[in-house]
């Protein structure tokens, strides 16, 4: 019974997370998973596949429990220790699962070639054109990189100049880059 409850609600959230109607990381700054093993998942995941492995086995073991045809009080305290044990070894099985399944659920989304989109640059090279061009770009850590750049309207970009990367062409590998006038420039908004 206590279990099936649990079942319950589980099935009524993932309902509602196919519906979108809920978010299924909506947990996740709620609850701390790692400290009982069961980290690297969203905390639906690992709650959702402990309900269902407990529901499972306890429901299996009471059916078999049922069909032996022993006292009802042996019966009954065999169901009392059914549900402990039930809990513990899907917690358990919970815990050997989700290890592989972590791997499907990066913590973060790694940086990105389109996070420079926005951002001005300074030319590195001599010219820019539509087949050659690199600029200097800083990353929000502090960081720069060199990266490809190109334009193909004629307007002179030269050794030193500020360029704004407007587009990232995934294909070619390189940023689409415009004169930037710093005295255009809003600056950062407020609010």
């Amino acid at each position: 019974m206590l279990f099936t409850a649990a079942l319950a609600v589980v099935v009524g959230f993932w309902s509602l997370v196919l519906a979108g109607a809920a978010d299924p990381d909506g947990f996740d700054t709620d609850v701390n998973t790692g400290a009982l093993g069961l980290g690297g998942v969203p905390v639906s995941v690992a709650v959702s596949l402990l309900i269902g492995l407990s529901w499972a086995s306890s429901l299996t073991g009471s059916v078999l429990l049922a069909r032996t045809g022993w006292p009802d009080l042996v019966v009954h305290l065999l169901d009392v220790v059914l549900l402990c044990a039930s809990s513990a070894g899907s917690w358990r099985v919970t815990r050997a699962l989700v290890r592989p399944l972590a791997k499907l659920f990066p913590d973060e989304r790694g940086p990105s070639l389109h996070d420079f989109v926005g951002s001005t640059c300074t030319i590195r090279t001599g010219r820019v054109d539509a087949a050659f061009g690199q600029a200097e770009v800083a990353a929000t850590d502090g960081s720069t990189a060199v990266v490809q750049v190109r334009q193909d309207d004629g307007s002179q970009l030269a050794l030193g100049s500020t360029g704004l990367l407007y587009a990232y062409d995934d294909a070619g590998g390189f940023f689409w880059v415009a004169p930037f006038d710093e005295a255009l420039d809003p600056g950062p908004r407020r609010g």
